[in-house]
């Protein structure tokens, strides 16, 4: 009887022995696995974003950049103007990730083009009407929409004809494939085309403002994003409302777009991350730092 007592006595402490092996191996592979998930989790983003299009939003996409590679530095990061046409062509060519552009992709693209795109509305920009100083020193701080549509059509010439100095009219234009000109033709100019001055046309709004600030009697238009710091030229009114953020908000200055950040399809994960940090909360607090609207303060969705 003892023995076989000390039989079962041996036999239990094996198997208690061997059921806690089990169970210290279990506990092994859970923290195994969990150290991958971790692992996982806290990878570091690679890869590298191409991006080209919009002048009038490649200040706010340089800016993102630069504080999306303090957090991500091993992404590299490319972003090219050119024009909201050229971005939309490289984007749905698949030359580049993203597309920036001020207007829809319908508007340059072919339907079957612009149907692969996927549209990220990242903010707000308005543009505004600059002179050069020496055209506000002669009297002109603000044009009634049809003074503004005959400058840039070419009827009206002279500053003196809009109560200004005897002093003649310079346009510095843009490119038919300037998204920002299609948004200043459609919201400024009622539809109007633009007279053309081949001679100063550019599509690179630093450019056009340099442009603008070297030449008596010079008129263009660019993104309040360029008119954040002290620029050298001066805004013109539009039938007495100033080109602001508020008045932008408010709905009482019409000339304004969204801005959008076009892909091929659904973006890899390195590109989505970037859109998403772009038109996070986050980042949200900058872009108005920056002469950019932020969509959800529009008072007037549409116009």
């Amino acid at each position: 009887m003892r023995k076989q007592s000390l039989k079962k006595a041996a036999a239990l402490a094996i198997s208690v022995m061997c059921m806690a092996g089990v169970f210290t191996g279990c506990g092994n592979n859970k923290s195994n696995n969990s150290s991958g998930d971790n692992a996982n989790t806290d990878a570091k983003l690679t890869g590298s974003i191409t991006a080209a299009g919009s002048s009038a939003l490649k200040p706010l996409v340089d800016d993102a950049a630069d504080l999306f590679n303090e957090k991500h530095p091993d992404v590299n990061i490319t972003i090219d103007a050119g024009g909201s046409g050229e971005g939309l062509k490289q984007v749905a060519e698949g030359t580049v990730n993203i597309g920036n552009s001020d207007v829809e992709a319908a508007e340059k693209l072919d339907a079957s083009k612009a149907s692969q795109l996927v549209d990220h509305k990242v903010c707000v920009v308005t543009m505004a009407p600059i002179v050069n100083k020496d055209v506000t020193a002669g009297g002109v701080k603000n044009l009634t929409k049809q003074q503004l549509t005959d400058i840039f059509t070419g009827k009206i010439t002279n500053w003196k004809e809009v109560g200004g100095a005897d002093e003649s009219i310079v346009l510095i234009t843009r490119p038919e494939s300037s998204g920002t000109r299609a948004t200043f033709k459609k919201y400024a100019l009622g539809g109007a085309t633009e007279a053309s001055n081949k001679s100063m046309e550019t599509d690179d709004s630093g450019v056009l403002l340099q442009n603008v600030k070297t030449t008596k009697g010079a008129i263009g238009y660019v993104a309040l994003s360029y008119l954040t710091k002290d620029a050298g030229v001066d805004t013109v009114s539009l039938d007495g409302v100033a080109p602001t953020l508020e008045n932008t908000y408010s709905g009482k200055y019409p000339v304004w777009t969204y801005e959008h950040m076009y892909t091929k399809g659904t973006p890899n994960e390195t590109t989505q991350k970037f859109l998403d940090y772009i038109m996070s909360d986050e980042y949200g607090k900058k872009m108005e730092s920056l002469g950019y609207g932020v969509s959800s303060k529009m008072q007037v969705k549409e116009h």
